[in-house]
């Protein structure tokens, strides 16, 4: 499974990005997949991941009602849509896998939100 991020930037407080994640390979074999971020000199935290299959959804508490995970299936894309951006949402992005063969990871997209 491959996986290429895209949609980063930058962004003022307040305001929205859209992340994608285009997924190519052995996409059958994906059960779930998710967001993670890491900001500076932090650990790396999951932030949303959704069931392809199922469609069901968990978010961590901090972006509940701001964020929003989403997938295509048609188009093997998976996406995080942000809104009401706040500074300590600064971080690099990172789309993950989880599949039968493995866990995946994109290269990450930097957010960074300016106060």
């Amino acid at each position: 499974v491959q996986l290429v991020e895209s949609g980063g930037g930058l962004v003022q407080a307040g305001g929205s990005l859209r992340l994608s994640c285009a997924a190519s390979g052995s996409t059958f074999s994906i059960n779930s997949m998710g967001w993670y971020r890491q900001a500076p000199g932090k650990g790396r935290e999951l932030v949303a991941a959704i069931v392809p299959s199922l469609g069901t959804t968990n978010y961590r508490d901090s972006v509940k009602g701001r964020f929003t995970i989403s997938r295509d299936n048609a188009k093997n894309t998976m996406y995080l849509q942000m809104n009401s951006l706040k500074p300590e949402d600064t971080a690099v992005y990172y789309c993950n896998a989880y599949a039968m063969d493995g866990n995946y990871w994109g290269q990450g997209t930097q957010v960074t939100v300016s106060s």
